[in-house]
């Protein structure tokens, strides 16, 4: 998934280009630009030293955190959309003649949600990295909130699914708009720990939200007031986001400034004029190198598929814990949909496991004799051991031999809550792992996982029904305990053999002497 990504920088090295459309954190700072001057050419705009009260690093704390707090909270309510309307299949299929006897054709519209976010988050996102961080961002939620009317007033199931294709990918270039700011207003790894874990415990519970508020709306009113109340709310929050989405993207901070000079009469340039890319060159490397590294970087498929199952369980929630409570106890759609909470609960205390992992990850640094100085990359991992085995996995079964009418509802509800605690341990590990481990190439890294998180948030759900139905409760999570089981291996591997996997890649070869460069300065 995406992660906060420093993307303030006006000289354009090689780093920058690689990773500067995806939202992850970057090794490189706004205090690695250098000034120049030119002479008769002109001057070389660069921050007023390292103190520049304009560089969004030296924003004062209380601004720091209300602009981390306007990002996390456009990621928490912009994702509810995705899984909202779940709560309110049968009002829809009924609407339009749709059946979910034979396949879950309700399902469709949360598909296409996820595919438009896939596509967007390879193809638009990186047209979008010459535009400032505000004027993207309220761009693009202009157009979310215009795909939102028509899921409102749909008249057939394929506007209902068109508009959310467009509305999912709004949602990806928002989000990881949301995350960029992060990292360009935190320096450092210490100092982006906690808001990045925000962030992402805001990405994960934004999804698993989506059914519990859906279902308080769909029991009072009409499915069609899930979109109309999404319409007031985003409305509502339209000009807090114009008041207070403040510009963070350093080039953009600094093109004003050189914009300013042109007025007084002076000649002036970056640097980073000089070494713009073409349209296709954008979209070539946007596309190429994720796919690239997918196919030859055993790490980045393993962890893509490790990671896309744990974001897919969140997704197929939305059709199993409908299908098992409402068979087990009764319960209406509405009512299933706010067991949906357990899963936000466990998500929740996931955040504090990820602060845990960030303190065994910093306190590795003494050990590392690769990059001394630096912490070690596998320390990212140790955390997501326990996230996985005894989160995800342990969870699994919990919730599925639970499954049983003579026990309590809170019993199935336990084993929501550990997969919950367990998916977000695992999806910060996975990303922060990439990070260190692919140093500037780890946007491509992060791109094909997030490519892959979003496929099997469309697809995997669609088995649900036949799967819960066909192998009946306890044995269909089962099957999913056990995928997640040997799944749970992988980090296993990795912290114990990461020094010689990362000796082999040629990318993560290339990470290390990055990071002892690094320590050497």
């Amino acid at each position: 998934m995406p992660l906060p990504g420093n993307d303030i920088t006006i000289v354009s090295t090689k780093l920058d280009r690689e990773i500067s459309h995806i939202s992850t954190p970057r090794v490189q700072t706004n205090r690695d630009v250098t000034s120049a001057d030119d002479g008769e050419k002109g001057q070389c705009l660069d921050w007023h030293g390292p103190d520049d009260p304009g560089n969004p690093y030296n924003w004062t704390l209380r601004k720091k955190w209300i602009t981390t707090s306007i990002a996390v909270l456009a990621t928490f309510t912009t994702l509810l959309n995705g899984t909202i309307i779940t709560v309110a299949h049968d009002a829809i299929n009924e609407e339009f003649d749709v059946s979910d006897a034979n396949f879950p054709n309700s399902y469709w519209p949360v598909t296409s949600w996820a595919l438009g976010g896939a596509i967007f988050s390879l193809v638009v996102l990186p047209l979008m990295e010459d535009f400032g961080v505000r004027s993207g961002f309220l761009a693009t939620y202009g157009v979310f909130v215009c795909f939102v009317v028509p899921q409102g007033v749909a008249q057939n199931f394929a506007t209902l699914i068109v508009s959310r294709f467009f509305a999912g990918g709004c949602v990806s270039v928002l989000a990881n708009t949301s995350a960029t700011v992060i990292g360009n207003i935190w320096e450092g790894e210490r100092g982006r720990t906690i808001p990045m874990a925000l962030y992402v415990t805001a990405y994960l519970t934004g999804s698993s939200m989506g059914p519990v508020i859906g279902g308080v709306i769909f029991q009072n009113l009409s499915w069609r007031w899930i979109s109309y109340m999404q319409l007031i709310w985003y409305g509502c929050l339209a000009p807090i986001y114009c008041c207070f989405f403040d510009e963070s993207r350093g080039a953009v901070i600094l093109q004003k400034r050189e914009k300013k000079a042109v007025t007084t009469g002076k000649e002036s340039h970056t640097v980073s004029q000089s070494r713009e890319m073409t349209l296709f060159q954008k979209l070539s490397k946007s596309v190429r190198r994720p796919i690239y590294m997918l196919l030859t970087e055993p790490v980045v498929f393993v962890f893509t598929v490790w990671s896309a199952f744990m974001v897919g369980t969140v997704y197929l929630f939305t059709q199993s814990v409908e299908q098992v409570f409402a068979e087990l106890y009764g319960w209406t759609a509405s009512q299933a949909g706010y067991v949906q909470v357990a899963v936000v609960i466990g998500e929740c205390i996931g955040f504090l496991g990820a602060l845990v992992s960030a303190k065994l990850y910093f306190a590795s640094a003494p050990r590392n004799k690769e990059a001394p100085g630096s912490p070690i990359p596998e320390a990212r991992l140790y955390m997501s051991l326990i996230g996985s085995f005894a989160g995800v996995t342990g969870g699994m079964f919990v919730y599925g031999w639970s499954s049983y009418p003579s026990l309590p509802w809170i019993a199935p509800a336990i084993g929501l809550v550990m997969v919950g605690f367990g998916t977000n341990v695992v999806v910060i590990a996975i990303a922060d792992y990439v990070v260190d481990a692919y140093s500037k190439y780890a946007g491509s890294a992060v791109a094909a996982i997030v490519l892959g998180e979003n496929i099997f948030a469309a697809f995997l759900p669609l088995a649900a029904q036949s799967m819960y139905r066909i192998l009946g409760f306890q044995w269909a999570s089962t099957v999913l305990g056990f995928l997640s089981l040997i799944l749970s291996f992988a980090p296993v591997v990795i912290v114990m053999y990461g020094k010689r996997i990362r000796a082999r890649s040629p990318f993560m070869k290339e990470a290390i002497v990055v990071k002892t460069a690094g320590a050497d300065a």
